[in-house]
Parts: structure tokens; sequence; C-alpha cells
């Protein structure tokens, strides 16, 4: 029998990675894990905790501005980048040892270098000039932004990843992209001062999301001052003399910025692993190839997170690794369940959501019944900010199943990961409408809308 140095080898140290390997070792494992850069991955390093930070930062100069209409005198403010970023890098270098020293603690053992596939069961430790065995191997490696080589100019400008490392805060910038991540800079951005203009080649921003949200969500940003141009793209970046950098749209218009950011998707990192040696299949994109339970075409090699290209949000990525634990060491073998999964946009407003979109729903269903309330809610009141709040439930007119929600205001990712048990679940519309309200909050809306605003049938609207 073969005796391996390990019975796991983790590459990648990000949420998914660091979760497979924690459990595996507390299982009793033999387990590494090798991080090329720093451990926590895209989430904790340079995605959703900095930007999240980065949104607080952002919606101060509201609340300073709310504070009035409740008899709060706020002096005039002062916003100094260096201070934000100062503190972010403090509370990141922190979660990052949270999550290397989580791995050791449970027995595992780490490894701060690239790792690389010389065949099936052998792992090479680049910085170390080292190799390492192991019976399984499981790639984690995670994505990063995708560039733009057809961009004149693309060299000129900046990603997700420099955003948070800027050395001083533009006066204007330019964001090209309509996603999760270039809505959330263009409102971050603008909240800090900054005179921001979104570009995308889309109709309208956010696709896949309920087109109800989008719209209003474009129209709040629009009256904030952020400027959107749809159905566009970035043809040149030219870099001037005093350093900044004009941006040619189409149609022939000329932004003249201080930083251009790329926010146009994400690509898997499966180059130079050699994942070609071990004979690991990749699809066109790049992405590795696995079945239902995260196993590649190598029957010990396994993959999970961004990587494979199927859902690029960090719990999903610990969810697999969950379940790959579950199938691998546990003799319990489990799909990851990618249905039905809440997820948040960070906008201002910010969005939260589950299941399907009214126009999905429209395409599966013969039936609908749409619920549908727009309104400002109470903080707003006193403050006389006149942003609306939209919240919105899709239910299968047959089986009356509430099969999606969506909501445009404050706290809406709070809410939608609590809707994401109820209509994961299976729950009705006349089990919502046997709830209880809490009042006085926005929330209350859900469980109050009694009646259908429209139906839909065979793809027909009827009012």
């Amino acid at each position: 029998m073969t005796t391996y140095d390990y019975d796991l080898f983790v590459i990648g140290g990000g949420s998914g990675g660091v979760r497979a390997a924690r459990v595996a070792a507390a299982l009793g494992k033999r387990v590494g894990i090798a991080e090329e850069y720093r451990f926590g991955g895209t989430c904790v390093i340079r995605g959703c905790v900095p930007k999240k930070l980065f949104v607080y930062a952002s919606q101060f100069p509201e609340h300073f501005e709310d504070a009035a209409g409740y008899g709060w005198t706020v002096p005039q403010a002062r916003f100094d980048w260096a201070t934000l970023i100062a503190n972010k890098d403090k509370e990141i270098g922190r979660l990052e040892a949270i999550y290397k020293r989580n791995v050791e603690g449970a027995g595992g053992e780490t490894f701060q270098t690239r790792a690389t596939l010389i065949d099936r069961h052998t792992v090479r430790l680049e910085s170390l000039n080292r190799t390492v065995t192991a019976d399984q191997i499981l790639i984690a490696t995670g994505g990063r932004p995708a560039a733009h080589p057809a961009l004149p100019g693309n060299e000129f400008c900046i990603f997700s990843n420099e955003a948070f490392h800027l050395a001083e805060l533009p006066k204007a910038i330019a964001i090209e992209g309509g996603g999760y991540i270039a809505v959330e800079f263009a409102n971050i951005f603008h909240g800090l001062g900054v005179e921001t203009t979104l570009i995308y080649r889309g109709t309208e921003i956010l696709g896949r999301f309920d087109m109800d949200l989008r719209t209003m969500l474009h129209e709040t940003m629009e009256k904030k001052g952020i400027r959107i141009l749809c159905r566009s793209l970035s043809e040149k970046v030219v870099k001037r003399a005093d350093g900044r950098l004009d941006v040619t749209v189409t149609g022939g218009e000329v932004l003249t910025v201080d930083q251009m950011m790329l926010a146009i998707g994400r690509v898997p990192n499966t180059e130079s692993l050699g994942l070609d040696k071990a004979g690991v299949e990749l699809d066109k994109k790049g992405a590795i190839v696995v079945d239902a339970y995260s196993r590649t075409s190598v029957d010990n090699i396994w993959a999970v997170g961004d990587v494979t290209d199927r859902v690029q949000l960090t719990p999903v990525a610990i969810h697999e690794a969950m379940c790959f634990v579950e199938t691998a060491f546990k003799n319990n073998p489990t799909k990851p369940d990618h249905d039905t999964i809440a997820t948040a946009v960070f906008s201002q407003p910010e969005i939260g959501t589950v299941g399907l979109s009214e126009d999905e729903a429209t395409k599966r269903f013969a039936e609908l019944e749409i619920y549908r309330a727009s309104f400002r809610p109470m903080r707003h009141t006193l403050s006389g900010r006149q942003e609306k709040m939209l919240m919105k439930l899709v239910v299968d007119g047959k089986s009356r199943k509430v099969i999606g929600a969506h909501i445009l205001g404050p706290d809406a990712g709070e809410m939608a990961q609590l809707l994401g048990i109820p209509i994961k679940a299976g729950l009705t519309k006349d089990d919502f409408d046997r709830t209880m309200a809490v009042h006085p909050t926005a929330a209350e809306e859900l469980v109050t809308m009694y009646k259908p605003t429209y139906r839909v049938k065979d793809g027909a609207r009827i009012d």
C-alpha cells in the first residue's frame, strides 16, 4: 500500500480551501495547505470583507445629512482616505492570522508558497524547492479580475484588487462593468466624494437580477449623482502629461479621470498549476471541470469555489468544501446544493434577493402572482430623504409557493438571508400571510402584501 505524506493537500488558502483543510484536520487527517499570497483568499483579503468596510465608510455622508432631521447638528465632516486604508489593512491582517491559525489549531500544516502539481499525487512547493505527496488533493485557487487586453491603454487601468490599495483617493473615476463589483464600487467611490461614471455595455445594470430592482437602483444611483452610461464601452484610454487619463467611450465622448477601473468579470486561477500533468480537465473558459460531488476528471483530485466557475460566492465555496469533506473522508457522498441561493449587492441602497426573478419565473411557470410594494422607509421620513424602498414576491400561481423575493433598500441583505430559509423550505404565500408582522419595520411588508399587484399567465401580464 502506498504511503503518502498527507491524506489531503489543499492548494489555495481562501474560504473554501481553508474550511476543507480545517475540518479534515479536525477529523484526524494529515492535512497540508499552501497559499501563495495571503491566507483568507479573495473574500477576506481583497473582496467581500474590505469592500463591506468601504461601503460602511461611504455611507457616512448620507448619515450626517439625515441626522439634521432628527435634531442633530453635525459639524462639517472631513474624510481621510489614508486612515481608512490603514484601519482596513489592520483588520484584514487580523482576519488573515485567524484563518491560518484555525488550520494549524486543528492539526493542519500551512505553507506560504505557490504549489503546483507534478502528477496526480505529487505537489511541488515552489518557493521551498521541495515536493510532497498526498492521497487526496483539493484545488481551491479561486479567481481573479478578467483583463481587457483588447482595450488600447488597458495598462493604465486598475482592477478591484488595486482599488483597495490606492495611494490617494481619486477626484474622478470611470468604472467599466455592470455586475456586483462595478455597481458596488461606483457607490463606494461616489459616497466618498469621487465624481463617478459607470460604463456598461448592456441595456441595464446587474443582469440576471429582477428587472424592477435593476431599474429602480439605476434611477436612484443617478439621482445621487452617479453617471451611468448603458449600451456603452470604453474604446481607448490615454495617459495625459499631468498623469490623468482620457477615456474615450462609445459615441466619441472623452472622460477625464484620475483612475479607470475594469470590473468586467472574473476568470479562474488555473494557469501554470500543472493540471495538465495530472490529467485534470478544464473547460473552454479555463475552469476546472467537476462532477456533482466536486470531483475532477482525476478521481483523487477535487476542486471547489471560483476555480470551478459554478457559483462565484464565498458561502458557496464553503458549502462545497463541507460537502467535499463529507464525500471524501466521511463515507457520506454529498452533492453541493446550488439551488435557491440568497445573495446581496451592497449598493446604496442595497439589494437582497433569493429565488427566481419575475422574468426567469415567467419562463418556468404558466401562472404567476406578483406582489409588489414601493414606499419611503420610516427612517427617511424625518430626514426628508426621498429615496424609496422596493419589495417584491414572485409566487407560483398554482402551488402558491413563494419562488422569488427581491428587496431594494436599507438592510436588504439581512432580510434576504432570512427569506432564504422559508423559500428554500418551499413555503407558500399562505404561510407568509399567516405570519404576524413586526411593527414598525420595513420587513413587515413581506407578510402584509395580501393581494397580488398583478398576475402573469402564459407570459402575459394581467392587471
